[in-house]
C-alpha cells in the first residue's frame, strides 16, 4: 500500500489532516476563521440567514377545558393555569410592542418626509437665490455693453458727423476754388 496524503486508508487523494489549533483569545479565533475562508478563496462564504422574528402562538380558536373557579380543583390545574396565564401575557406584550414599533416606523417615515420637504425648499430658496444673482449680473452686463455701445455709438456718430462736415466743408472749398477758376461767363456771373 502507498502513502496516502489522508490519514484514512483506501481513500486515495483527500484532505489532509489539519493540526487541532484552539484558540484563547476572540482575535485568534476570527483569524483562524479568515484563514480557513481564505485557503478557498473559489468557495462561497457562508452567511447565515437572519434569525427569525419570535411570534407567540395563536391564541387557541376553541378551547376545550374550560377552567372554572369551582372548589375541588386538583393541584395540577394551578399549574396548567399559570402556563395559560403567562403565554396570555406574552401574546399580550407582543401585540404593545408590534403596536409600539408600527407607530415608531410610521414617526420615522413622517419625519423623514418633514426632512424631505425641508430640504427641498431650502434647496429651492437658495435656487431662486442663485437665479436672482445671475439675473442681476446679466442685467449689469448687458447695461455695461449698452453704455459701451453708445459710447461707441456717440463717438461714431460724431467721427461720422465731423467726417460728414469735413467732406461738406472740402466740397464747398472745391467749389470754391472752382468758381475761381472758371470764368465769369460760365458761372453766369456777369
Amino acid at each position: 500500500m502507498s502513502p496516502q496524503s489522508n490519514n484514512k486508508p483506501g481513500k486515495p487523494g483527500g484532505k489532509e489532516a489539519q493540526p487541532l489549533i484552539i484558540a484563547k483569545t476572540p482575535a485568534e479565533e476570527q483569524r483562524l476563521k479568515l484563514e480557513r475562508l481564505m485557503r478557498n478563496p473559489d468557495k462561497l462564504a457562508p452567511i447565515p440567514d437572519r434569525p427569525k422574528e419570535w411570534n407567540p402562538r395563536a391564541p387557541p380558536e376553541f378551547v376545550r377545558d374550560v377552567m372554572g373557579s369551582s372548589a375541588g380543583a386538583g393541584s395540577g390545574e394551578f399549574h396548567v393555569y399559570r402556563h395559560l396565564r403567562r403565554r396570555e401575557y406574552q401574546r399580550q406584550d407582543f401585540l404593545d410592542k408590534m403596536a409600539e414599533k408600527v407607530d415608531k416606523d410610521l414617526d420615522y417615515l413622517d419625519k423623514v418626509e418633514q426632512n424631505k420637504q425641508a430640504a427641498d425648499e431650502r434647496t429651492a430658496k437658495r435656487r431662486k437665490k442663485r437665479e436672482k444673482l445671475k439675473q442681476k449680473k446679466l442685467m449689469a452686463k448687458k447695461a455695461k455693453l449698452e453704455t459701451k455701445n453708445k459710447k461707441e455709438d456717440d463717438a461714431d456718430k460724431s467721427s461720422e458727423s465731423s467726417e460728414e462736415e469735413e467732406e461738406e466743408e472740402e466740397e464747398e472749398e472745391r467749389e470754391a476754388e472752382d468758381d475761381a477758376e472758371a470764368p465769369s461767363f460760365i458761372m453766369g456771373k456777369k
